[in-house]
C-alpha cells in the first residue's frame, strides 16, 4: 500500500467538520437532557467557550511523564479511529486513510484511548485510582466484547474486512443494510454502543453529578481541553464505525448528518430514561442480553 499524501489536507478537513459537528451535537443532546429533566441546560456554543478556555491555560503542577500521556493517547484513539476508516462513501477525497483491513485497526483504536487513560490514571498518586481503572476497564471490555462478535459475524457475512466494502455491499436501498440482513449483529453492536457512550446508565464510572474526582478534575487547563476534545470526536467517530458497518454508511455530508443525529440520538433516549448501573450490574447485563446476541449473530451467518 502506498501512502497518498494528497489525502491530508481532506483528512483533515474531516476531522474540522466533525469537530464542529460534535461540539454541536454534543451540547444539543446535553440540552435535550436538561429539558427532560425540566431544566434550561447549557448554550449551544457553551462547548466552544469551554475548549478555548481550557487551551489558553497552562499549568505548573506535575504528576509524572505518564499522567500527561493519557489525555494525549485518549485523544490519539478517536482522532485516529476517524482518520482511518472513509467517512463519504464512493467520495475519493473523504475516504481518508482507509485500506483493506481497516476493520481491524478501528477495533484497536476504539479500545486504545481507554487503555492510554488508564495508564495516566496509573500515575496520579490519587489513592482512588486503582479502583477508577479497574471498574473503567471492566465496563469498557465488557461493553466491547458484543461489538467484537458483532464485526466478527458481518466480516463472515460480507467475506471482508474492509469497510469500504462492507458499505458497498449494504447499497441498493435500505433493505440491503446489516440492520435487514443480519439484524442479530446490529442488535448486539447497538447494545455495546450503548455502554460505549459512557451515557446513562452505563455512567457510573465518570458520574460527574456524583464522583468529585477522576479525570475532569485530576486534569485542567490544556490537558482537560484534549480530553473533552477526544468527548466531541470519538463518539462521532464510533458512529461512523457503526452508520458504515451496519446503516449502509454515507454517500454525502447532508446524509451523514442524519444518519449520525439518529445514531446518536438512541443512547440520549436510552440514557434520559434508565437510571444508571452499578458497574457489576452493567456487566452482568452485557454477559446476559449482549453477548448471546452477538452469539446468535455468528451461528446464524
Amino acid at each position: 500500500m502506498t501512502f497518498e499524501w494528497m489525502k491530508i489536507p481532506f483528512a483533515l478537513l474531516t476531522l474540522f467538520i466533525v469537530v464542529n459537528y460534535g461540539l454541536l451535537l454534543t451540547a444539543l443532546m446535553q440540552k435535550i437532557a436538561a429539558r427532560v429533566g425540566g431544566r434550561y441546560g447549557i448554550p449551544i456554543y457553551q462547548n466552544y467557550i469551554d475548549l478555548l478556555k481550557n487551551y489558553a491555560l497552562r499549568s505548573a503542577i506535575t504528576h509524572g511523564f505518564m499522567f500527561y500521556l493519557g489525555p494525549v493517547f485518549r485523544l490519539t484513539g478517536g482522532v485516529g479511529l476517524l482518520l482511518f476508516v472513509p467517512t463519504i462513501y464512493g467520495s475519493a477525497m473523504f475516504s481518508n486513510m482507509s485500506f483493506a483491513g481497516d476493520l481491524i485497526l478501528a477495533l484497536y483504536f476504539i479500545f486504545f484511548g481507554s487503555l492510554g487513560m488508564a495508564l495516566g490514571a496509573g500515575e496520579s498518586g490519587h489513592p482512588y485510582s486503582a479502583i477508577g481503572v479497574s471498574r473503567g476497564l471492566s465496563q469498557v471490555t465488557m461493553a466491547e466484547l458484543p461489538l467484537a462478535l458483532a464485526v466478527f459475524a458481518i466480516a463472515v457475512q460480507y467475506q471482508t474486512l474492509s469497510i469500504t466494502e462492507i458499505v458497498a455491499a449494504q447499497q441498493g436501498g435500505f433493505l440491503h443494510w446489516t440492520l435487514f440482513t443480519n439484524p442479530l449483529a446490529v442488535i448486539a453492536a447497538m447494545l455495546s454502543f450503548l455502554g460505549s457512550m459512557m451515557r446513562p446508565p452505563f455512567d457510573v464510572v465518570l458520574a460527574p453529578q456524583e464522583i468529585p474526582i477522576g479525570p475532569p478534575t485530576e486534569y485542567h487547563s490544556a490537558y482537560l481541553a484534549l480530553m473533552q476534545t477526544n468527548r466531541v470526536i470519538f463518539p462521532i467517530a464510533k458512529i461512523v464505525i457503526f452508520m458504515n458497518l451496519f446503516f449502509g454508511g454515507a454517500s454525502n455530508w447532508p446524509v451523514f448528518f442524519v444518519k449520525v443525529f439518529a445514531i446518536y440520538m438512541v443512547s440520549v433516549l436510552v440514557g434520559v430514561v434508565f437510571p444508571r448501573f452499578r458497574v457489576e450490574q452493567s456487566i452482568r447485563w452485557f454477559m446476559v442480553w449482549a453477548v448471546p446476541i452477538g452469539i446468535a449473530a455468528i451461528l446464524i451467518v
